[in-house]
């Protein structure tokens, strides 16, 4: 089996790509810069590639040139703001990177997917519109929860080329993007999602599920 992860180089993307390697998938690594752990797995690094440019997508595309059985969108970025920090050129650039890349992925690579392959889209609670207690995190909650959207719809898109779409929060993670409160290590995170991953299918394509297995209300 083959995937190709973004944000491969660190957090939750690094702790993916060696648990993909560890179940005997050949996993393309596509990251900006690599890290010295992702060196050390038995992944092909595909660097400089950004995520928000179709023509860095395409270049990535050439050099794996092979079907497909999984992507995982997992590149993102976060900003903790209020209403009385807020900088819209943050929100226009949480938008581009955590709602609409993983579409520009999907759209690049969907020449490569097949019958029975897999998209998961890592979101997050923070995009649940129904769970919203705070306000704080403008950029990052709105463009997680446009991100829900975008998926539901291409999971409906996908579904006819029987091609499965999962939505999965990871957990409240230890990365560089969180905070001190954060109680899930990367590896755990990682063990969980895979486990979602095996358990996705058409029938349950386009939910919004935790790493610990229960639907996430919109």
């Amino acid at each position: 089996m083959k995937a190709v992860i973004t944000g491969a180089n660190r957090g939750i993307g690094l702790a993916l790509c060696a648990q993909l390697v560890k179940k005997g998938y050949e996993v393309f690594a596509l990251c900006r810069k690599k890290s010295k752990e992702l060196e050390k797995l038995s992944a092909k690094v595909i660097e400089k590639v950004d995520v928000t440019d179709i023509a860095s997508l395409e270049k990535a595309k050439i050099q794996i040139n092979t079907p497909l059985d999984l992507i995982v969108n997992n590149a993102g970025i976060y900003h903790r703001d209020t209403f009385e920090d807020i900088d819209f050129n943050e929100i226009t650039l949480h938008f581009e990177v955590n709602s609409i890349a993983p579409l520009k992925v999907v759209k690049t690579f969907l020449p490569l997917l097949k019958s029975g392959s897999k998209v998961i889209m890592i979101s997050s609670t923070s995009g649940s519109i129904t769970n919203a207690d705070s306000g704080k995190s403008f950029s990052y909650k709105a463009s997680k929860a446009a991100l829900n959207m975008l998926s539901k719809n291409l999971a409906i898109f996908l579904k006819e080329k029987k091609i499965s779409v999962g939505i999965f929060h990871p957990g409240y993670v230890k990365t560089d993007m969180t905070s001190d409160e954060a109680t899930l290590e990367p590896k755990e995170s990682a063990q969980g999602l895979a486990k979602l991953i095996e358990e996705l299918s058409l029938e349950n394509s386009g939910e919004f599920r935790h790493v610990e297995g229960h639907t996430i209300p919109w």
